[in-house]
């Protein structure tokens, strides 16, 4: 049975490859964005926050957050990315 350190790592493990995997699956809209077929702006602008603001604090937590860290720095990119091409 794993120790509860163990499953803790895990898991973060798991949900940072989910989360990274979430902001990935931004790519088909933003070339749907660049193609004409707009999204709405509203959702990845509050994504894109959203990352910034965890990315901003697992950096600056005394004992850095890695995962935390890992799962929503790229967000900010593809989010804000989405938002931006979004605009029309």
């Amino acid at each position: 049975m794993f120790k509860e350190a163990n499953w803790i790592r895990a898991l973060s493990v798991v949900a940072s490859i989910i989360a990274v995997c979430m902001y990935v699956s931004y790519i088909p809209q933003i070339f749907n964005n660049l193609h004409g077929n707009y999204c709405a702006p509203l959702q990845p602008f509050v994504a894109g926050v959203n990352c910034t603001l965890w990315s901003i604090y697992a950096w600056f937590k005394h004992d850095r957050d890695w995962a935390v860290f890992i799962a929503n720095f790229p967000g900010i990119f593809f989010a804000f990315i989405t938002f931006f091409t979004s605009i029309h």
